[in-house]
């Protein structure tokens, strides 16, 4: 292994320098990478000596690139059956996010701080090469994004296309632990009123919401279910004499039937005599389905979550009165052509039924809750770890060492 210096005269009779690195790698095959600067050559020659001595250099003429590993990972994505949500959104990172930044590069000239110049160029949003404007990132994103990136180098890892994941290698270096931390704490607890109905505000939508979705407003509170849970439950699954509904499948956003998002989504639950009189009643109006559907749209199909949204949870507290004024993107409120303030509904997604479903489920008996313990709550949402369970709504589980109880401490301590 060897770094020379090369000089030849061109047409014009000018006189160029190049500096060229001569090795074999760890397989015993030769190659000559040329450079400009003697600089840039012995940078190359230290780092291919260490990687051939500890047998993960790969060439740059062995190396695909970034784009034809990405297809790869792709292909091979499709091939595991992923469901097509997620397929969805890998292939959009690729498009997006990767090839713009990464695509013409090869695999081998991968570095730490080009990915960490890539994620510093997804997050300010500077422009990918060639490109005249850019648009920042969110945190979420880019951290999304990265481990997509971090999957395309593994799978060209295991096909022998590249010996380092500098990927993987980076975050690996990082503190995970403080990374977690600091994404709940910009994140914020769960806050009742704010992401969680209050007793008032459910109390309200169950006494004034009427009309053919009012049963899919009571299962999802009293339930739990995620919105694409409701979305694919089947009659098949709603035992009435045990007044118990069992999760056996879900529909994702292209409708498409499959089964839960884990191992743990696969669970029986049950419902109160409020939700089973509700679904009787529906199960004779409900649109014939050749899914068996219990939900479905009107023409028996599964139903687009947006349809939901808008047809049930919307309107559901709009009659309710559980709203606020409408802001528009600058955060002004909207006035309507009457002059008026534009209310909407307080609470924009499903998922907010199923946090009033965990509080529910957390609550003390005496506050009008289940009281049932951490494993429980977490068996009935359907969390695949009981951590999960814990990091979302362990703020919410009653203390046992409120004022009154401390107090009967300190007076059995001190006498």
């Amino acid at each position: 292994m060897s770094v020379r210096r090369r000089e030849w005269t061109n047409s014009k009779g000018e006189t160029k320098t190049s500096w060229i690195v001569d090795y074999v790698d760890q397989t015993g095959r030769r190659h000559i990478k040329t450079f400009a600067r003697k600089k840039d050559a012995d940078a190359y020659h230290a780092q291919a000596r260490v990687e051939v001595r500890a047998g993960v250099h790969t060439a740059d003429s062995d190396s695909k690139t970034v784009q034809a590993a990405a297809d790869l990972w792709l292909a091979t994505c499709e091939a595991a059956g992923l469901e097509a949500a997620t397929l969805a959104a890998y292939r959009q990172h690729v498009r997006l996010h990767i090839l713009p930044y990464l695509g013409r590069g090869r695999l081998s000239q991968l570095s730490t701080p080009m990915i960490r110049s890539f994620e510093d160029d997804l997050r300010v949003g500077a422009p990918a090469p060639g490109e005249e404007t850019g648009k920042p990132r969110s945190a979420a994103m880019v951290k999304r994004v990265l481990r997509s990136l971090g999957a395309i180098v593994a799978d060209a890892q295991e096909r022998g296309l590249v010996a380092r994941n500098v990927v993987r290698e980076l975050r690996s270096n990082r503190h995970r632990g403080k990374e977690r931390r600091a994404e709940r704490r910009q994140k914020g607890k769960l806050r009742v009123g704010v992401d969680i109905p209050t007793r008032e505000e459910i109390k309200a939508i169950v006494a004034s919401f009427k009309g053919r979705k009012k049963p899919l407003i009571l299962t999802a509170i009293f339930t739990g279910l995620r919105g694409s849970e409701l979305r694919g439950l089947r009659w098949c699954d709603v035992d009435f004499a045990r007044r118990e509904l069992h999760v056996r499948q879900r529909a994702d956003r292209y409708r498409t039937i499959g089964k839960p998002k884990s191992e743990s989504g696969n669970r029986t639950l049950p419902f109160p005599s409020l939700v089973l009189n509700a679904l009787r009643e529906w199960k004779l109006q409900c649109p014939p389905s050749a899914q068996d559907l219990v939900f479905p749209s009107s023409n028996g199909n599964v139903d687009y979550h947006s349809n939901i949204i808008k047809t049930a949870l919307w309107p559901a507290q709009v009659e309710a009165g559980v709203t606020i004024r409408a802001l528009d993107e600058k955060g002004e409120p909207l006035i309507g052509k009457d002059g008026k303030p534009i209310i909407a509904a307080k609470y924009s997604g499903m998922h907010a039924l199923r946090h009033f479903y965990a509080s529910w489920c957390i609550n003390a008996k005496e506050d009008g809750g289940l009281g049932l313990s951490p494993k429980v709550v977490q068996e009935r949402l359907g969390h695949s770890t009981i951590m999960m369970t814990l990091d979302v709504y362990g703020h919410l589980f009653p203390r046992d060492d409120e004022a009154t109880q401390m107090d009967a401490a300190e007076r059995s301590l001190l006498g």
